[in-house]
């Protein structure tokens, strides 16, 4: 644990899916993305990063590279990424290249979060057809496969990521349980952990990627960031009901019966079970949902409990401008744009 840390010491950034509301096309989600991302750059939040996810009706995020170019495209300052690129999915050089592109295009703005799960259900990783039946340890070759690619030009390399060599994009690793904070502590990266849907290895996997951590080219001290579920508003009882579309899309998750984020009911309790309600609950641990003063309490709280050097914030907000105020919120609590990013 980092003694000290506040949450008005360390930067802030955001998660998002391109989250597909109920009535919304592809298009509208993206559109909401960017003005969203927009809003989170004028507020002097660090990142915007997406998630890749496949064959799910609410995410829109599929296509990483292509929505983080669009994104990056339409802001200035603010860092835009993966969170993460799932690597099986994917042959090595072709990330390479794709944000090597990236950051041709946008420079010292692209980060590469990469993850080792599919982002997806078996039959969909199939469809993906890539690494199925890969050896245990293909995973830490294929990242240090796309670290060599971004890194300096070697003459004697037969393949080169083109663009890509020497862009020195910032990896880093991302994961839900211990094994990434393993391969991070030992290659010396940047790591991030997925609490906002597995809380259950966070303490573990923090302590373990502090321990372990061996200085590196790419960073000195171990740097870590956790990603918690925020929906703030400027009443309790608001963000509690702000909060029925999240606890609806967790549902589904849990029902395999998944659809686009719906909007909010006045009450949970004809909708799930009690076993279901303690399921979404258990999975949203790390949910801090209510209005600035109650979330703040809590967020400082988790903050200095796990000594993050970072915090990225995922809200599952139906409504646009509902979902800009929570950021705000957050922003004013947390001193957002006074922190120097790493």
């Amino acid at each position: 644990m980092i003694e000290n840390n506040s949450l008005s010491q360390i930067p802030v950034s955001v998660l998002d899916l391109a989250t597909v509301a109920a009535g919304d096309t592809f298009s509208d989600a993206f559109r909401k993305s960017l003005a969203l991302a927009q809003h989170a750059e004028g507020l002097g939040y660090n990142r915007y990063w997406f998630a890749e996810h496949h064959n799910m009706e609410s995410v829109a995020s599929a296509a990483t590279s292509v929505l983080i170019g669009y994104i990056a495209g339409g802001t200035k300052t603010i860092r835009v990424g993966s969170g993460g690129v799932m690597l099986p999915n994917h042959a090595p050089l072709i990330i390479a290249e794709q944000f090597g592109t990236l950051d041709a295009l946008y420079p010292g703005r692209i980060d590469l979060g990469i993850g080792r799960a599919p982002g997806t259900d078996g039959i969909t990783s199939m469809a993906l057809r890539r690494n199925l039946n890969a050896p245990i340890d293909q995973f830490p070759q294929d990242v240090i496969e796309v670290l060599n690619y971004l890194g300096p030009h070697d003459p004697t390399a037969k393949v080169r990521a083109i663009p890509g060599e020497g862009s020195h994009v910032p990896v880093w690793l991302l994961g839900s349980s211990t094994y990434s904070a393993q391969l991070a502590a030992a290659l010396g990266l940047p790591f991030g952990f997925a609490s906002h849907f597995a809380p259950t290895y966070l303490v573990d996997a923090l302590q373990i990627y502090r321990e372990r951590f061996q200085p590196s080219q790419f960073l000195k001290e171990p740097y870590a960031l956790a990603c918690v579920n925020v929906i703030a508003a400027d009443t309790d009882a608001e963000a509690q009901k702000l909060a029925t579309s999240f606890y609806m899309m967790a549902l589904g998750l849990i029902r395999n019966q998944r659809r686009p984020l719906q909007p909010p009911v006045d009450n949970m309790e004809d909708l799930w079970s009690i076993p279901e309600q303690a399921a979404v609950q258990q999975m949203m641990r790390y949910s801090f949902i209510g209005d600035a003063a109650s979330v703040e309490n809590e967020l400082q709280s988790f903050v200095q409990t796990t000594g993050v050097d970072e915090l990225m914030v995922a809200s599952h907000i139906y409504d646009l401008g509902a979902k800009k105020r929570s950021m705000e919120l957050v922003a004013e609590m947390c001193g957002v744009g006074n922190v120097v990013a790493h």
